[in-house]
């Protein structure tokens, strides 16, 4: 009968009858408020760009933000099950825009630590590196990311070659992309349309974003999850490190609560987009 959901993330987004499907910008307090008796269902919002309500066969009134809109059974039945979805579009609440082609979602919203929350394949390097520095950090980190894998989660991190995945693979695991784009062939042919992947002589990227070869399913470039030896003295230490991305100066040693000096690191847009000042 009444709804009070506060969220900051698509990853936590459901609360009964209410999924937020967007949001106006991560990390910022997105509410939705309201009350049902029945018939009249009256929201409030804010922050939030998107939803969808499994409803009932019945008529609904709806007002919100104060804009009313009846749902009558015949519209109602066109839907399997109920659901209405909303999408607010220059102020107003539609019922007839759709899902932008590259948006951040539930499951799809990072930061870099989310890809772990599902199926992963660690994807090592088999060609040359650009350089002999990026190489040995790239090898001495995916060796820190599957043995403290182990450590913590008690499994074994799955690892392929990448002249060894296959298209089984990119449909069903989130990847975890070793290397730089001369090292790893999987990387080689996504990294023009990745919005960051810069590799020079002393700096890494890494980060997460929807893979291009399947955009269900995430591409992360040279990370673990991001919490370190430093984190593990109690879970309330442990929780993501770093946000979407971030570049890596490794002529700084890595230690025991970054992968070397963090020079850069921000949170991609609602599309997906780098943000002015990397979104701080």
């Amino acid at each position: 009968k009444e709804i009070k959901f506060t969220t900051y993330t698509l990853r936590y987004n459901e609360c009964a009858w209410l999924t937020v499907t967007g949001l106006e910008k991560h990390w910022e307090k997105a509410e939705v408020t309201g009350t049902f008796d029945g018939k009249k269902l009256d929201l409030k919002t804010k922050g939030v760009t998107a939803l969808e309500m499994k409803l009932w066969d019945r008529p609904i009134e709806l007002t919100i933000d104060g804009d009313s809109k009846t749902f009558p059974p015949f519209m109602l039945a066109l839907f399997e099950p109920p659901v209405i979805r909303l999408y607010r579009v220059k102020g107003e609440w539609r019922t007839d825009a759709t899902d932008p082609p590259l948006a951040k979602k539930h499951g799809l919203q990072g930061p870099i630590d989310d890809a772990f929350m599902d199926s992963f394949l660690m994807v090592s390097p088999t060609g040359t590196p650009m350089n002999e520095k990026i190489g040995t950090w790239t090898t001495t980190e995916m060796k820190h990311a599957t043995e403290h894998w182990r450590k913590q989660f008690r499994g074994d991190a799955p690892i392929k070659a990448d002249k060894d995945v296959t298209e089984l693979d990119i449909k069903n695991n989130n990847l975890i992309l070793w290397g730089d784009p001369k090292s790893n062939a999987i990387l080689a042919k996504i990294a023009d349309k990745l919005p960051l992947a810069e590799f020079t002589d002393n700096t890494v990227t890494v980060s997460i974003y929807p893979n291009p070869l399947n955009p269900k399913k995430y591409v992360v470039l040279n990370s673990g999850f991001t919490f370190r030896e430093y984190d593990y003295l109690n879970n309330a230490r442990q929780v993501s490190k770093l946000p979407d991305y971030a570049i890596i100066d490794v002529n700084t040693p890595a230690n025991s609560r970054y992968p070397g000096k963090v020079v850069r690191a921000g949170f991609f847009d609602e599309r997906w987009k780098l943000q002015p000042n990397d979104g701080k």
